[in-house]
């Protein structure tokens, strides 16, 4: 029988689970995003920026492999596909379509994409791309049929299908109706599939005007929180990477939960992972031969006949006062389950109430979902509101999934900001903040210390005031991780030497340095004795020699007689050390023939039988 706890897992374990479905995601259930970048390659995209700035196709092509690069790491079974308009020379399926150039088929991306791509950067990658593909006429709506047929000739579960077009000319099409018309009703047809288009447009001379035409191909922001459509072209490569990875990420729900405000008043929402623990990726067991990847599997087995067991004949089984509790599956299960999952509002709280110590785990984020619950959106921005003006948090009580245990949350408001070029930094919801129970809180008895001066704490007071900045957690990269991804790269893409990486969280000593002055010589003079140096080491404290002068003894191990008899009941005599066997057959005047654990153990059984 299978131990208690091999079943029921803590909610470390179910934490740790939850944050590995939200980063990786189960492709099997929810199908695999795909994106496809549709690049402008007319002579516009290839003039260069004013002050050696980059070319708007440079940019484009850093743009794309920055993607292409995130998505190896973080979603390498994601679909990709690099298609350019308005070339010269054609290559797509049949070459059915005139100017169309598919660079990239839809398939997971590689080390080689990413060189590819990297190849037609600079200057050089310029003249790769004249000599290789050219510059020649437009229409758009071909190449938006092209991009349709390259989904259509997926026949894996898509979901989410989404396509970028990256252009400097408002009129691609140099205000021919007709070509115009064609793009129009391709898009609407590419937007009826559910593939959703965007618009990344660069600077240009005189403006890019989004109302003559690329207005009626996009598609309309999903929701609220999506990035709709903007008026103001891309004239830096940040601004640019900021808008695609605003929109290439897409949002996927940990659960989608009823959310109870009393009696009959229910609304959908989705609960998404803001920040997730990043993690080196295992490593992939290989056969040697093949270098195939291997499957590994369990099998159950009984001890004593050796015939395999199913799930049916096993049970789970835990120990209290001696006895051996056995249960059903069924039965772990039904004691696993309090409520369905959902959240149900307790009541509210003042924001005051609510401290730092009470953070016990990463937040998640709350967000309506209107397509569960008509109405939800509305309902959800007037609690939302009125929190916020009240300035107090929601207490919930909060179930993730079938058979997990409740969790008591404090939902806190969160308004929408925007940048200044109007792309949402922080989006309107609840930060949903788990709370821990009474048994989760220790007293802990603080070790006795010396009491500082004044003085002193005055003159650190200084220090911290000095040292002070304005912190943000997206500004510091984990070091060990980037560079395990450096040296992947470069062993992936042929590299001489991986790319040195900025370790951020090292401290600047020079700027230190200069922003403390004296201050630190003068906070040594008040704390430290004038003859303190921090690099002599303590002198090592000597042990106190045995008084007999020979060596310690160990102390005897002693069990009883009951004891000893509920351990042959219960059949755990294993558990006791070979010093405490010898020690039970010495009491009891038991003689052995030899000082194996085992020998020891049946002498003592036959003696307590008899």
């Amino acid at each position: 029988m299978a131990e208690w706890n091999a079943y029921y897992r803590n909610e470390d374990e179910e934490e740790e689970q939850e944050e590995g479905e939200q980063s990786g995601g189960d492709y099997k259930i929810t199908g695999r995003d795909s994106l496809v970048f549709l690049v402008d390659a007319s002579k516009e995209m290839f003039i260069k920026g004013e002050d050696g700035q980059p070319s708007n196709f440079d940019m484009t092509m850093q743009v794309v492999r920055s993607v292409y690069t995130s998505k190896i790491i973080s979603s390498h079974r994601d679909l990709m596909a690099l298609v350019f308009f308005g070339t010269e020379q054609s290559k797509n399926p049949r070459n059915s379509f005139k100017h169309v150039y598919v660079y990239h088929d839809l398939d997971e991306p590689g080390a080689k994409r990413v060189q590819d791509v990297e190849a037609l950067r600079g200057g050089k990658g310029a003249q790769l791309a004249a000599e290789t593909m050219g510059s020649g006429e437009t229409s758009l709506g071909d190449a938006l049929w092209c991009c349709a047929n390259l989904y259509n000739d997926i026949k894996l579960r898509l979901s989410h299908k989404r396509l970028m077009i990256f252009t400097c000319r408002d009129e691609p099409h140099g205000g021919n109706s007709t070509k115009d018309r064609q793009a129009r009703t391709k898009a609407g047809d590419l937007k009826e599939t559910g593939v959703v288009i965007d618009l990344m447009h660069l600077m240009k001379p005189g403006g890019f005007d989004v109302s003559l035409f690329f207005c009626d191909i996009v598609s309309p922001p999903e929701d609220e929180s999506e990035l709709g459509l903007q008026l103001e072209p891309c004239n830096k490569l940040e601004d640019l990477q900021k808008r695609v990875r605003a929109k290439e990420q897409k949002k996927r729900a940990m659960a989608r939960l009823k959310l109870c405000l009393g009696e009959g008043i229910n609304l959908a929402v989705g609960i998404y992972a803001t920040a997730v623990a990043a993690r080196k990726p295992g490593a992939i067991r290989l056969y040697r031969e093949t270098n195939e990847p291997v499957r590994s599997k369990t099998r159950t087995f009984h001890t004593q006949t050796g015939s395999l067991l199913l799930p049916s004949e096993i049970k789970k089984a835990q120990v209290y006062g001696r006895k051996k509790i056995v249960m059903e599956k069924d039965e772990v299960d039904a004691i696993k389950k309090f409520y369905d999952p959902g959240l149900l509002l307790i009541g509210f709280k003042p924001m005051e109430k609510l401290k730092v110590q009470h953070h016990i785990r990463p937040a998640v984020f709350l967000y309506p979902e209107e397509d569960e619950v008509k109405g939800s959106a509305c309902l959800f921005s007037a609690l939302l509101t009125k929190c916020s003006e009240r300035n107090v948090f929601a207490l919930c009580r909060y179930i993730s999934r079938r058979n997990y245990p409740p969790r008591f949350v404090a939902l806190v408001p969160q308004k929408e900001e925007v940048d200044e070029g109007k792309v949402q930094i922080t989006p309107p919801g609840f930060n949903v903040i788990f709370l821990p129970y009474a048994d989760d809180i220790r007293t802990l008895d603080a070790p006795q210390a010396p009491v500082a001066s004044q003085t002193s704490v005055d003159k650190m007071k200084e220090i911290v005031y000095k040292l002070r900045f304005k912190y943000r957690s997206d500004a510091f990269e984990n070091p060990v991780i980037q560079q395990h991804y450096r040296n992947l790269e470069a062993l992936a893409l042929d590299m001489v030497a991986p790319e040195e990486i900025d370790d951020l969280i090292m401290p600047k000593v020079d700027q230190i340095d200069n922003r403390l002055g004296p201050l630190v010589q003068d906070f040594k003079d008040l704390v430290y004795p004038a003859d303190y140096n921090p690099e002599t080491k303590p002198a090592a404290k000597r042990k106190t020699a045995p008084t007999g002068g020979g060596a310690e003894k160990k102390p005897k191990v002693e069990v009883s007689e009951d004891e000893l008899k509920a351990h042959v009941q219960n059949g755990t005599m294993a558990k006791l050390t070979v010093a405490a066997l010898k020690e039970a057959c010495k009491h009891f005047g038991i003689r052995t023939t030899g000082t194996k654990k085992q020998e020891l153990i049946d002498a003592l059984i036959g003696h307590l039988g008899s």
